[in-house]
């Protein structure tokens, strides 16, 4: 490393990435929730101080949510704010540091044996709570990437941008806004937890759900009725069978997983009175969309898999199960062909961390499909072991913030600095 790298890398403040990744911990900014857009305006206050210039929107959700590419939501929402904070602007390349602020519900509270979700504890060096693996820990460690660059008072010859953002929990509604107003680059960092690995590309994921009719009747008859919670049971066979044979042949890219293209149901409800025989059942789920898939083929596999079950069934074959298609849609993203992103943030956590990072891709969707399809190589490099995201007691390990720091602060230099 030169002298401007180790400067940069010397104004990197650990205690502040923790102090920074505590107090976004703290904001209960569940998505679709009221507490949203709070940590919007928190971060656009922080670019701004910073010295950034600085777009800070009301989302139009009318013309978003209507356009014929918007990816879809689970939550509805009246307000939502776009963030975007830019320091540099010659003619050199155009960086992005992309990081989304919602969170997923904490679940049952009698699992946190932390307590609080939304305390921000600091225990057994890590900061724990909903939200400081996915992906507060790794929002904080881009802000204070930028921090250091120009606090070291560093000349870029390019720009970096943070695009702070909402939705991608249920999505991507606030990126594809971003993407949408005109926000762009020619290369981004998404800081979702990746243990410090380089991620390149990920899996999708659709959301279904499925209706099931049944008949009812009295529960001491019920023969004389159908119950859709038997109807259920070979189409969910179906659907089983249908998860092996699409995780069949999978890209190399997968390998560390067990079943990268999951097919899962995660909510079930059926009938309305304990003693009448079901006679509905709706089972909503997910899908799990190959690399490369078209999101198309993959709903047809499912629709096919599902026809087929209710060919089977004398009932369902004169009744069958009604599928639709909701809420989130994320298609599968990358691997760009463009390898100088990926080779760049890999040689900054050698360089900055000491340690080789794997290269391997998600099984989960993110906002990297959304900058892929606008023709923006991206990578996800960020602290945190995706296992604990969305789990109770979620943290981000403290060593892995700091490493995440550094690794950024050297992959601006690399990637925007005057050199």
């Amino acid at each position: 490393m030169d002298d401007v790298e180790a400067a940069v890398l010397a104004a990197v403040d650990g205690d502040e990435v923790v102090e920074v990744t505590r107090e976004l911990v703290r904001m209960t900014s569940i998505t679709g929730g009221d507490g949203e857009s709070a940590p919007q305006h928190w971060v656009a206050d922080r670019l701004a101080a910073l010295g950034c210039d600085v777009d800070r929107w009301p989302i139009d959700l009318g013309e978003v949510t209507g356009h014929d590419a918007f990816p879809g939501w689970e939550v509805p929402r009246t307000e939502a704010w776009g963030v975007v904070g830019t320091v540099g602007g010659g003619d050199g390349p155009r960086l992005v540091l992309n990081g989304h602020v919602d969170v997923v519900p904490p679940g049952d509270l009698s699992q946190w044996t932390r307590g609080d979700p939304f305390a921000g504890e600091v225990a057994d060096d890590a900061v724990w709570g909903r939200g400081a693996c996915d992906m507060k820990g790794g929002l904080a460690c881009q802000l204070l990437a930028l921090q250091a660059v120009v606090a070291a008072g560093v000349d870029l010859r390019g720009s970096v941008a943070v695009h702070a953002v909402v939705g991608e929990e249920d999505g991507g509604l606030g990126s594809f806004a971003t993407l949408l107003r005109g926000h762009r680059g020619d290369a981004c960092v998404i800081a979702e937890p990746t243990g410090l690995d380089v991620v390149p590309a990920n899996a999708g994921a659709l959301t279904f759900t499925l209706r099931v009719p049944g008949r009812s009747a009295h529960a001491s008859v019920r023969l004389s009725g159908v119950d859709a919670i038997e109807r259920f049971w070979p189409v969910w066979q179906a659907l089983r069978d249908l998860e092996a044979r699409r995780n069949a042949d999978t890209h190399p890219l997968f390998d560390r997983w067990r079943l990268p293209y999951a097919l899962s149901i995660g909510t079930l409800r059926a009938g309305d009175w304990p003693s009448s025989v079901a006679d509905e059942l709706v089972a909503e789920g997910r899908l799990g969309v190959a690399l490369g898939e078209p999101a198309a083929h993959a709903r047809a596999s499912l629709e096919a898999a599902v026809a087929d079950a209710c060919g089977r069934d004398p009932w369902l074959r004169a009744h069958p199960v009604e599928v639709v298609w909701g809420g989130g849609q994320f298609a599968s993203g990358g691997p760009s062909a463009d390898r100088s992103l990926p080779d760049r943030v890999a040689a900054a956590a050698r360089d900055a961390a000491a340690r080789e990072p794997a290269t391997w891709a998600g099984p989960y969707g993110s906002d990297l499909r959304l900058y892929e399809a606008a023709a923006i190589p991206t990578v996800q490099f960020g602290p945190g072991d995706v296992r604990h995201a969305h789990a109770p007691d979620e943290r981000v390990p403290i060593p892995e913030l700091l490493a995440c720091t550094r690794t950024l602060a050297l992959t601006i230099l690399r990637t925007c600095a005057a050199r």
